[in-house]
């Protein structure tokens, strides 16, 4: 199967977040502890100080001035009113797809849909630092068809050939998905992830004794216990849609969209709304 129409894609923004980073990306602005980066406002000194915001800290001290002792110094300033600075620098966002590829002629669809926005999406994100990468799941279990990368030419070779049909172990998906995630942002804590799932919601499959929708429910909060960003894409078609998409979503506090007609292009825009 190829890897799906490309198209022209434009520069992903996302706003300041509320971490702290201490390594650098190019894409996404986010908070940093190191000197380097753009100040960006100030806040009290907390423990040992290293970067002293002077202007802040002057207008912190400058209401107490009638109140201190000024015989040796212009400027009276005390522990308390020393501001540091808050800087941010850019860094890079983590995009995993987590597709079911469990029924045939529906499944061979997003397929072909899925694999055109990642090649778009690493298209944008060569010389940004950002990564792709791929989780299928059907028949009995999920597989890592493409770690995370910037690699175009990798991923195009990873992407050929992707079976679908079988059953629906969700719970696989998830869990793997989870599991990629959670290494990568343990070797590049700069990595901001996206987890973007497409799936009608319909788990048939368990890891354990659990019921394969209550299994796959709890996965899900798990995933959203570590602050990983999600969108879910309900491919259900709309007259047979029981809501179980929509109810995974909030199960990971996500957005959950129904694609009317599915596209690369359609993927993609959907991805980068939500990254801003």
């Amino acid at each position: 199967m190829d890897v799906g129409n490309l198209f022209d894609v434009q520069r992903l923004q996302t706003p300041l977040d509320k971490l702290t980073r201490t390594r650098a990306g190019k894409r996404s602005y986010t908070k940093t502890e190191r000197k380097r980066g753009r100040y960006v406002q100030a806040r009290p000194a907390r423990g040992r100080i290293t970067d002293v915001a002077f202007d802040a800290t002057f207008r912190a001290a400058a209401p107490h001035q009638l109140h201190r002792d000024r015989s040796r110094r212009a400027l009276a300033i005390e522990r308390q009113d020393i501001q540091e600075k808050v800087r941010v620098r850019r860094t890079a966002n983590l995009i995993m797809f987590a597709v079911d590829a469990s029924w045939s002629m529906a499944a061979a669809e997003r397929m072909e849909a899925t694999k055109g926005a990642i090649m778009s999406l690493l298209m944008d994100a060569y010389q940004r630092r950002d990564e792709v990468g791929l989780v299928v799941f059907q028949k009995e279990q999920a597989r890592l068809i493409l770690p995370p990368t910037s690699s175009v030419e990798l991923a195009k070779k990873a992407l050929r050939e992707i079976p679908v049909g079988g059953k629906t172990p969700l719970s696989a998906g998830l869990f793997l998905t989870h599991q990629v995630i959670t290494r990568h942002k343990n070797a590049r804590p700069e990595l901001r992830p996206m987890m973007i799932l497409l799936t009608d919601g319909a788990g048939n499959v368990s890891l354990s004794n659990l019921p394969a929708q209550e299994e796959a429910h709890m996965i899900a909060r798990a995933i959203h216990e570590d602050n990983i960003r999600s969108v879910v894409i309900n491919m259900e078609h709309p007259s047979f849609d029981r809501g179980l998409a929509r109810a995974l979503a909030v199960e990971l506090d996500a957005p959950c969209f129904t694609l009317g007609e599915l596209n690369a292009e359609n993927i993609y825009e959907t991805v980068k709304t939500q990254l801003r």
